[in-house]
């Protein structure tokens, strides 16, 4: 029989409600980035929404791998037991690796993009900020809902 009270069907709840959170961010920034980017287009030009667009696409392609490794990486700390010490060092280390690459490499994109390619720098940005907002209006929208719903199955 499950218990509520059970320390491993908490972490699974936790957990669960964490991936519905990450999977509503991914899909509310996807129509935010098309209602950021038309709406660029339709009151400013096509290269400011072109710009956008690069900068959503960016910053959702990194937000969905660092999604990913996050959930391999919470896989083994799961299968430790939910022991942070039992995870293996090695699996630590390839985390923060891929973590910091990733950053060098979306570094390095940007540069070149600016360097070489007619980009307008604000529109980057803006679309770099796509996944921030949604991530601020999903949490508070239903994070506060899924936890304090959780919070009062626990009590």
């Amino acid at each position: 029989m499950n218990n509520p009270q059970d320390p491993h069907n908490i972490a699974e709840q936790m957990a669960d409600a964490g991936v519905f959170l990450l999977r509503s961010v991914q899909r509310f920034n996807w129509l935010l980035l098309i209602l950021i980017a038309g709406g660029s287009w339709y009151s400013f030009d096509w290269p400011f929404a072109q710009s956008v667009l690069i900068g959503g696409l960016l910053a959702s392609i990194s937000f969905y791998m660092l999604r990913r490794d996050i959930g391999h990486f919470m896989s083994n700390f799961s299968d430790a037991g939910m022991n942070w010490q039992a995870v293996k060092k090695f699996e630590k280390v390839k985390f923060f690796l891929k973590f910091y690459g990733r950053l060098a490499m979306l570094a390095v994109i940007m540069y070149l993009l600016i360097s070489y390619i007619s980009i307008d720098v604000i529109g980057l940005v803006v679309g770099l900020s796509t996944i921030m907002i949604s991530v601020i209006i999903v949490v508070l929208s239903k994070g506060s809902m899924l936890y304090s719903a959780q919070r009062y199955k626990g009590a």
